[in-house]
């Protein structure tokens, strides 16, 4: 065989994770995960850290992506097979009804429920801001363009009728937690479990203190609108924080795209969510503290993916009409 020949067969299997004695060929994952150091991408890499550990045939790499909307999309297109993604976007996604986006992504599939997003906006302590319409005229972080956090915070504000009326900046949350202290912005908000990084990061230097979004959700019919739910966040969470805040979350969920062969999804999720797997979870963020087989796929939005149907029904876990796969 000439040199060119054997390096070019040489690569075609390296690639394609098979050896010239006929070896079981591996199956290559990709998982839409989040910004670098945020949450989602934490969850991504210890997916595709520990699978590929439990199955050995599956490769799995985790993607950086702008979040949740993004992932949404990528998912259903067929950029990703897998992702992380809100709940709420997946729902309004598979309906054509995120923002400025009138396609419909229902190619997108749960898998199971990860944990909940509690929306947290941030001020000062010794601030006038009592209410989210207190912040009409403000500079307010959301996140970075296109995440999820930034998608829901223009959705309630626009909800709220302020959204035109307020200066949003689309940062991520460290250099969001950054700008609030050198007092460059007025307040910033994260969609994230508690207590969350940036937040105690801003903590260091100012006390702070979380508007009450729950209660201005529930005042203005954001719960009839969309489908989120209440939650308090205890007071002494942050430094400076006296007071239980009531706010509205989100459910965090790993998606697949609907036509990911059916054996794949059901061994990610009965790897994912074994007493190993969901304690190296645990390791790898304190946010999978929420991932058991008894919150299964709560508050999921779209219909579970045959395999991951599959592995909960193993579990004993009976799926409701609506959540059933529908392909």
């Amino acid at each position: 065989m000439k040199k060119g020949l054997f390096f070019g067969f040489l690569a075609a299997i390296l690639m394609f994770g098979m050896n010239p004695g006929g070896a079981e060929a591996r199956v290559f994952t990709s998982i839409g995960g989040g910004p670098t150091g945020g949450t989602f991408n934490y969850f991504a890499n210890g997916f595709a850290t520990y699978v590929p550990r439990v199955e050995t045939d599956i490769r799995a790499s985790a993607e950086g992506s702008g979040g949740s909307v993004e992932n949404v999309r990528r998912v259903s297109l067929g950029d990703f097979d897998f992702g992380i993604s809100y709940a709420v976007d997946m729902g309004l996604g598979a309906q054509g009804r995120l923002p400025q986006d009138e396609r419909k992504y229902d190619n997108i599939r749960s898998v199971g429920y990860l944990y909940g997003a509690p929306a947290q906006l941030v001020v000062c302590k010794n601030s006038d801001f009592r209410s989210a319409k207190d912040l009409k005229g403000r500079r307010v972080a959301v996140g970075n363009a296109g995440s999820g956090a930034a998608t829901s915070a223009e959705r309630f504000f626009r909800h709220l009728g302020v959204w035109e009326e307020f200066r949003p900046q689309f940062l991520g949350y460290s250099a969001a937690a950054s700008a609030f202290q050198d007092r460059q912005i007025d307040a910033f908000w994260v969609l994230v479990g508690y207590p969350n990084a940036s937040v105690i990061e801003a903590a260091t230097q100012v006390d702070v203190r979380l508007i009450d979004v729950g209660k201005d959700a529930e005042a203005s019919g954001f719960y009839e609108a969309y489908d989120y739910s209440t939650i308090p966040i205890p007071a002494g969470t942050y430094p400076g924080m006296d007071e239980d805040a009531i706010v509205f979350q989100d459910s965090t969920f790993l998606s697949a795209r609907a036509d990911v062969d059916e054996d794949v999804v059901y061994r990610m999720a009965k790897t994912i969510w074994s007493d190993a797997g969901i304690e190296h979870m645990r390791q790898a963020h304190s946010a999978a503290r929420e991932m058991s087989i008894e919150n299964n796929f709560q508050n999921a939005s779209v219909p579970l993916h045959k395999g991951a149907a599959r592995f909960w029904e193993e579990q004993g876990i009976e799926i409701p009409d609506h959540l059933k796969p529908i392909d």
